[in-house]
């Protein structure tokens, strides 16, 4: 066996080290070489510019390119490279395939790294295909599936190794699970303030997530602290891997619920390798589609309006708006819409006289245009085929006339009359409601766009999308989701979990899911890793999950203190913040209810203490430190310490504050503390 102690297995160490330091060298000389190479190119084409033929200015210039395009592949492998020498690799196993004499060593890290003659592989790449034995089996039999099929066989040794900054810290090794010691040294860490890599510590039932290329779309429902944002962007590296010829990072968009989310998360695959992938929210889809039309509320206003005032009429509708009956009764009214709203007359304009049984034959015939432009086409076609008895075309005037009078034929001249009129259809006008002049509520931003794509049709920017990661998929709605089906025809990563909407209202279940994209693959993370066993069992008495298994680790009891006035309050969290401050953790979380009470928090500490930051709907960027923000912004964010003010029964009282509770503990990984004065919430 190589390297059968562990001695032997640092010595080993400093050999792949010696080797990469050595190739990083290479590499720096070869990128030094491609500059000269470019500024000495470039010389030459100025010095000789006026004696040049075309073709040699030709021959010059793509010489140019071509040189600058090796330097920055080298640029790329360097950063490789130089990963590697920080932690070369995390994992080894032992592998004899059947019906070869020996087994064969695999050591498994962040990028593969070989000798320079191209044959011997030093370190496999974690996405490689025999690198999915280390996280899906034990000690025995066991297979990988490589490009020429199934190969199985026999580990026969399996070891685990925290490499840091080039030096060993400790390795592991068992004949049974050893994941699960380096997942409690890993989860025992204290957390930054970006999202980290994951690949050391992937667990099977994660696995068979990232390694999934069949599912053209797959629904991932995780419990609170699944770790389902990681394994999803763990799946776009891995599929960039494996589709690298026809799969580039410009071909992949993130739909993520805010700015700060998508700053929390940004470092992932660049950590691994990849260049980083264009995000966008909800919101910004809709302005995209809405191309400044109409002015609309937005999710975080619709949100906020509901924790400030309980209107049951707002409520109403956008209950009825987020469910599959909506849908299904929508496209009912679309389709007699498209049917029964033309009534043609005859048109006898000057020299053009067209009855309105060809009208009416026409329409027909053209049904499965948008209605708009169905329109437009039987006008111009009329007004195409009838010329002027002088052979000439008819004049602009009475083209614009014949052009008006068969779209007055249709009963509604835009979309949002024709939307506005299916709330009498089904006989519910209340269900309609500006929250201002022209500006709609945000329940009606996508039925309106749906109803818009109906009546006018649509042109998609994102053509050039080949795979769409959606996020906190909870909190968005069946109609939303239809009108994504309509805008991304490609592959789709779909992940969140029912349990963390923000938005009870309007939530969508893995069920709901399920209808709305028959098509599609489920899969469960049910183990929750972020909490201590202590954080889990007290968040799941505030809504109890029956699915979420937590991992074994523990921690202290969370606390609920109790305190006379407002002011012993405050004082109370200044005192958890002094805990804080002495300990060794990173990230302190203080989650409130509002943006009113976070902004008053930050009001009274900011001052005292240093690197205190306030998050609010307009925040682009998490830094380390003391955060204080709202469950709403927390949502997919960690902390090593959570407060949670003002958990009395005035605040925390709704379906609404009992989800916006839920998510607020649910972000506390070792620490978590509440406080209130008052009486104490019955969520508690």
């Amino acid at each position: 066996m190589l390297n059968k102690t562990e001695k032997e297995e640092r010595q080993y160490l400093n050999e792949i080290l010696k080797k990469l330091k050595a190739t990083y060298q290479d590499i720096d000389q070869k990128i030094s070489d491609y500059a000269n190479e470019v500024q000495e190119t470039k010389k030459y084409l100025w010095e000789n510019l006026a004696q040049m033929d075309q073709a040699e200015k030709a021959a010059n210039r793509i010489a140019v390119h071509e040189t600058i395009g090796f330097g920055e592949k080298a640029v790329v492998q360097k950063q490789k490279i130089d990963k590697l020498i920080y932690s070369p690799y995390f994992g080894r196993i032992d592998f004899r395939e059947n019906g070869e004499g020996k087994e064969e060593p695999f050591y498994i890290g962040m990028h593969s790294f070989g000798e320079e003659n191209g044959e011997d592989v030093l370190i496999y790449d974690w996405r490689a295909p025999v690198s999915s034995m280390f996280y899906d089996f034990e000690m025995g039999e066991a297979y990988y599936t490589a490009p020429m099929g199934r190969i199985c066989g026999d580990i026969s040794l399996k070891r685990q190794y925290k490499v840091k900054n080039s030096h060993m810290e400790y390795m592991l090794e068992s004949a049974l699970n050893i994941g699960d010691d380096v997942l409690q040294k890993e989860l025992s860490r204290t957390s930054d303030e970006k999202m980290k890599n994951i690949v050391s510590t992937i667990q099977r039932e994660q696995n068979s997530i990232i390694r999934n290329e069949e599912s053209k779309i797959l629904i991932i429902q995780g419990v609170a602290g699944s770790g389902k944002t990681s394994i999803a962007l763990h799946r776009v590296a891995f599929l960039l891997y494996r589709f690298k010829e026809k799969l580039t990072s410009k071909d992949i968009l993130i739909i993520s619920p805010n700015k700060v989310f998508s700053d929390y998360i940004s470092s992932v695959l660049p950590e691994l390798g990849e260049e980083e992938i264009m995000e966008m929210g909800m919101e910004e889809v809709a302005e995209e589609e809405m191309a400044g039309r109409l002015n609309f509320q937005s999710f975080n206003q619709q949100v906020t309006d509901l924790m400030l005032t309980e209107d049951d009429r707002a409520i109403e509708r956008i209950r009825y708006k987020a469910t599959l009956d909506f849908v299904s009764d929508l496209d009912s009214y679309l389709e007699k819409a498209n049917t029964e709203y033309f009534s043609p007359e005859d048109i006898c304009i000057e020299s053009i006289k067209v009855s309105k049984e060809y009208l009416m034959l026409s329409y027909i015939a053209l049904k499965r245009m948008p209605v708009k432009k169905r329109l437009e086409k039987i006008a111009n076609d009329i007004i195409e085929n009838r010329k002027t008895s002088n052979g000439k075309r008819i004049k602009a005037e009475i083209a614009n006339q014949v052009k008006t009078a068969i779209l007055k034929m249709y009963k509604f001249k835009d979309a949002l009359s024709l939307y506005k009129n299916f709330y009498d259809y089904i006989e519910k006008p209340k269900l309609f409601h500006f929250v201002e002049k022209n500006k709609l509520e945000y329940a009606d931003v996508f039925p309106y766009i749906y109803t818009k794509m109906f009546f006018e049709g649509f042109e998609t920017n994102f053509k050039y999308v080949k795979h769409l990661l959606v996020d906190e998929m909870q909190d968005y709605t069946p109609i939303q989701y239809a009108v994504i089906r309509k805008l991304f025809n490609c592959k789709m990563t779909i992940l969140g979990d029912s349990f963390q909407s923000v938005n009870p209202h309007s939530a969508s279940s893995l069920e709901i899911l399920k209808s709305v994209f028959g098509d599609a693959d489920c899969m469960e993370l049910c183990k929750s890793y972020r909490s201590t066993i202590e954080i889990t069992n007290f968040a799941q008495k505030i809504k109890s999950n029956s699915k979420l298994v937590p991992i074994e680790r523990h921690g202290e009891e969370p606390t609920i203190r109790k305190c006379a006035t407002l002011e012993d309050q405050s004082e109370e969290i200044k005192d958890l913040i002094n805990d804080y401050v002495k300990s060794a953790y990173n990230s302190l979380g203080i989650v409130c209810k509002t943006q009113e009470q976070a902004a008053e928090i930050y009001n009274q500490i900011k001052d005292r203490y240093k690197d205190v930051f306030l998050l609010d709907f307009g925040s682009t960027e998490l830094k380390d430190g003391i955060i204080i923000t709202t469950a709403h912004m927390a949502k997919g964010l960690e902390f090593d310490q959570v407060i949670v003010p003002s958990v009395c029964s005035s605040t925390y009282h709704t379906d609404l504050d009992r989800s916006m509770l839920y998510v607020a503990c649910t972000r506390a990984m070792h620490r978590l503390d509440l406080t209130y004065c008052g009486e104490l919430t019955q969520f508690l």
